[in-house]
């Protein structure tokens, strides 16, 4: 069975990846094991990726939103720990709500959310996410979800901070992204509240 490291790195490998190739710089993991190496391997993208324009930054959005609260439906069935379950519904609750919001303002712009591959990448690696977690139960299970959404969340706003708010063309688009940027901020907050307190 996969140390809870490793499963956090496996789980979150193919976001931080995808999310930081957007930025054309090249990140490496000397320490990352041999799942996690094995991971980056089959979503890596070429470092100089050009920046996304306004309808791949929708999907990219909606993609990480619907991702974060699939897994919270997951860890909400799965997990032991009463914070975690707690943890897993906001998931479920908050990211839904962000991508209702996206969905609405796409029609309202009449703007067709774009696949690209930092989407396909996304949804990729929550696939093996998913498959990861699967096996786990209990306590182990727990950690494990925690160590991902820890680094879900600040992989995920490094995206907003240095590739898609800043490269959001439409004032609307920008807005909610910025407007979603605090609920990111608590969530990993909480999560790594949640993290430390595990196994007292």
């Amino acid at each position: 069975m996969p140390s809870h490291a490793a499963v956090a790195r496996t789980t979150t490998t193919g976001v931080a990846i995808a999310l930081i190739a957007l930025t054309a710089c090249a990140q490496t993991d000397t320490a990352a094991d041999t799942a996690a190496t094995t991971a980056a391997s089959d979503t890596a993208m070429p470092a100089a990726a050009a920046a996304p324009n306004d309808a791949q930054i929708a999907h990219i959005a909606v993609t990480a939103n619907a991702i974060d609260s699939a897994t919270g439906v997951m860890a909400r069935e799965k997990g032991s720990a009463k914070a975690v379950k707690d943890f897993a519904q906001t998931m479920i609750t908050d990211h839904s709500g962000v991508n209702q919001q996206a969905v609405a303002l796409a029609t309202k712009l009449n703007v067709t959310p774009e696949d690209n591959d930092v989407s396909r990448q996304l949804k990729s690696g929550a696939d093996q996410a998913q498959a990861t977690l699967q096996g786990l139960t209990g306590a182990a299970f727990d950690s494990a979800y925690i160590a991902r959404e820890v680094e879900y969340h600040q992989a995920v706003l490094d995206a907003l901070d240095t590739t898609l708010i800043p490269n959001a063309q439409n004032a609307e688009l920008k807005g909610l992204l910025e407007k979603a940027r605090p609920a990111f901020v608590a969530h990993l907050e909480r999560a790594r509240s949640i993290q430390g307190s595990l196994g007292k």
